[in-house]
Formats: structure tokens, sequence, C-alpha cells
């Protein structure tokens, strides 16, 4: 299809109850759909209005899921529409072509990271020297390409996670704080180079994105156009770019928001512009 649309998942298009932000009277909220189970507990929803434009996306577009999440976390996630022929995972370091790895992609990737920036190795151990117990939940790899923290977010200490984005930033990494986790990820592992393989390999016209984190910034200004939602790392920086539109809609209200626009947008006059 000419029209891609590459989207962040967790807090863009998907949300836990605690990123909800229901903040009508309980009279009026949006039906909810359950679109990700985990240990026998439903633990993600879209409103079903975005989940049935999401159908009519699938059929108008090529949707990639576009995620830091690793494809375990990924495959736990049960999207309404036609299964995505692609889905780009790990941050970009996991490419998935009808839900299995491509090889090639992946082998690139893993040779990027070892030319340009500190290995894991350096820091984890990092991370475990540093962050104090009393505020630390988990230690976390993914994929054996970056490393996250499940932290306590009311004692975390604002200046341990600049310190450790300084840190970051002299070794080729970069720093993300999402929620309860803390993500440290290499600079060259990117969702935007992942969806530019994806347009190369589909030929794809017009790419539109959307995301809520710093680890989206780069897919978004890679697209045609894009669309972050009103909370998040990007709205809490007031982040804004050439083409990109900050929606005032908060949690999963945003949500639904951003499929209406990527909907709207593949069917719109910029999309018949593209295939002209």
């Amino acid at each position: 299809m000419p029209v891609m649309v590459a989207s962040d998942l967790d807090r863009t298009l998907i949300y836990s109850a605690a990123a909800l932000a229901l903040a009508m009277p309980d009279a009026r909220a949006p039906r909810l759909l359950c679109v990700e189970v985990h240990e026998a507990r439903p633990l993600s929803y879209m409103t079903e209005t975005a989940a049935r434009l999401l159908t009519d996306l699938g059929d108008t577009a090529l949707f990639v899921p576009t995620t830091t999440r690793t494809r375990k976390q990924y495959q736990r996630i049960n999207l309404p529409g036609p299964p995505p022929k692609y889905a780009i995972c790990a941050n970009g370091g996991h490419l998935l072509v009808d839900g299995a790895t491509d090889a090639g992609w992946h082998a690139g990737v893993q040779a990027r990271l070892a030319d340009e920036c500190a290995p894991l190795d350096e820091v984890r151990g990092h991370l475990l020297r540093s962050a104090d117990p009393v505020w630390v939940r988990k230690h976390r790899d993914a994929e054996d390409l970056f490393a996250y923290l499940v932290v306590e977010r009311e004692l975390l200490p604002e200046e341990w996670v600049k310190e450790l984005a300084v840190w970051a930033e002299d070794r080729g990494w970069t720093v993300s704080l999402q929620g309860r986790k803390i993500y440290a990820v290499p600079k060259p592992l990117t969702k935007s180079a992942a969806v530019r393989e994806v347009a190369r390999r589909t030929g794809a016209e017009l790419t539109l994105a959307a995301g809520d984190s710093l680890l989206d910034a780069d897919l978004l200004l890679a697209a045609d156009r894009g669309w972050r939602p009103g909370h998040g790392e990007l709205a809490d920086a007031d982040w804004t770019a050439p083409a990109i539109s900050a929606l005032p809609e908060r949690g999963v209200l945003a949500g639904e928001r951003i499929v209406r626009e990527f909907l709207s947008a593949a069917r719109g006059p910029a999309a018949a512009d593209r295939q002209a």
C-alpha cells in the first residue's frame, strides 16, 4: 500500500489501567476493549471506537506497530484488524515479517551497535551500581540490546535521572523515563531506521507516525506527518517539529484521536496527491 502508518503502542495507541486518564464522570466514560492479557489479567486497553477505526485503518493503509517492547511482550497484544505484515520491536532491533524475525536486519543492527556505542554490559553494570534498591523494583535487559529499570516513581530522584542521561550520552546511549520505567538505549538503535526499511521494501509513498516518548522523536521526524498526545515525555518537554501535530487529548482518548487522524490522513488529499 502507498500509505504506511508506523505507530508506537504503549501510551500512544494502547493504555494500562493506570494510564487511561478517564477524567469524565463514570457514566460518560468510553467503552473499553482489552487488547492485552498478561498472567491471566487484563493489562492494556483502547476504546471500542479506536478499535473500530484501527480495523478500518488496516484495510486502508499498511499498519506497522512500532514499539520498544521485546518480541515476547509485543506478542501478548491482540490488536483489532488484520494481522500486521510488519512489526518493529525492541526499538528497531527486531523487524518482524509475518511474525518472524528478519535475521539479516537484526545482524545489521548488532553490527552498528558494536561499532558505534559502549557495550550493554558496561551500561548494565552502571545501572546495577548506581540505582538505589530503595526505589528500584526490577532490573531488566531487552533482547540483549538495551536495559531498563522498573522503579517507584514517587521515590525516584530527579537528579539521578539527569546524571544517568549525561553518563549515557558520553557513551553513545540515550535515556528515556516512561511511567515507571527508565530505559537506557543505544543511540543507533532507532525505530526510524526500521521504518525506513519497511518503506523501502513496500514502496510506501506516505508515512504517518505517532508516539509519546523521547524514543519516538526520531520516528516522528522520519515521517511525512506525525502526531503526539497531550501526555508523555514529548508533551512534558513541549516538543514539536514541522509536520508534527500536538494533540490536546490525554490518556486513552488521545489514542482514539490518533487513530482517527491516521485514518483521515490515509484517506485524504495528501494520500491522494502521493498516489497521483
